[in-house]
């Protein structure tokens, strides 16, 4: 099984994944490489910036991507 097939696989499980889950479950450090092949698939994509804290309490953002299913990237 492809690093492509691990992400959408847990895209269709979950809904949804972001670069940490990615590492952590998977070991796939470029996350936003691999999304990129699955758009060039034809899979529709949403990418969704949210805000958080890091460890030492400061603000931080990440990207969380799911398939879209309005069907538009």
């Amino acid at each position: 099984m492809t690093q492509n097939d691990r992400i959408l696989r847990h895209l269709r499980d979950y809904g949804s994944i972001s670069s940490m889950e990615a590492v952590q479950e998977y070991g796939i450090m470029r996350l936003a490489s691999r999304i990129s092949d699955l758009k060039k698939a034809g899979i529709p994509i949403r990418r969704e910036m949210v805000a958080g804290k890091n460890r030492y309490g400061e603000n931080t953002s990440y990207a969380r991507y799911s398939i879209d299913q309005g069907g538009v990237n």
